[in-house]
């Protein structure tokens, strides 16, 4: 794996009590933009090229990459394609045939290089990286069969125990096909489940979403 695309175009209103002035990747944690944190994780893994898919406030994400010493391009929404369509389009600007996917906003720890490599062992068409979590109601549930085949997606609701989407996929440069602008998630991966090439890599690596000023203030804490 050597290069992945960032979504970092949401609007992040959840978020606008805690940070109401920047993009939500943008919100300072441990003295640098979360957004630091992310690419710092997959350079060390291995990721020598970033896209970055932008939107709204992206000239403040685009001054603060001038400022780093990292390769990327960034592909500007002019207009919401959704996450599907963001994905669709950063795809056209890659160099390689699989890609790492995850959001500006996310940081799932998982190994880039062994993702990799299982992506390509169960020669999918996405693999999902999957976070075993206790008590949650925030997100919602995959299932997986006995060889690691991803069989459903459940809406949120309280589980007690189970894999969660971590926000983190590798999948070829081929794999979207669609009209923009779509949920890579409600429109791509759930309607598409029972075609059987959607795997699942369970990893318990560190994980923190952001997307909440609970979940912000925590990774205060977590990220120093």
């Amino acid at each position: 794996m050597r290069e992945a695309i960032i979504l970092a175009g949401g609007l992040g209103t959840r978020l606008r009590s805690a940070v109401p002035d920047l993009p939500k990747c943008m919100a300072p944690v441990g003295g640098r933009p979360f957004l630091a944190h992310v690419i710092e994780h997959w350079k060390k893994g291995g990721i020598t090229r970033f896209i970055f898919s932008l939107g709204y406030m992206h000239e403040v994400i685009e001054a603060y990459l001038q400022t780093l010493d990292v390769t990327y391009t960034c592909v500007v929404e002019d207009q919401p394609l959704g996450t599907g369509g963001a994905i669709q389009a950063a795809t056209r600007a890659a160099t390689t045939d699989n890609l790492l996917v995850t959001n500006g906003d996310t940081l799932f720890m998982v190994d880039a290089q062994a993702l990799g490599r299982y992506h390509r062992e169960k020669a999918a068409l996405v693999t999902l990286a999957l976070k075993p979590m206790q008590d949650f109601d925030r997100y919602g549930l995959v299932k997986l069969d006995g060889e690691g085949r991803v069989k459903t997606f459940e809406e949120k609701k309280a589980v007690r125990d189970g894999l969660i989407n971590g926000g983190v996929y590798v999948l070829t440069k081929q794999a979207l096909t669609g009209t923009a602008p779509f949920s890579f998630e409600k429109d791509y991966l759930e309607p598409q489940v029972a075609g059987g090439r959607f795997f699942g890599y369970v990893s318990n690596a560190y994980f923190i979403d952001i997307g909440i000023p609970e979940d912000y203030n925590r990774a205060q804490k977590e990220l120093l």
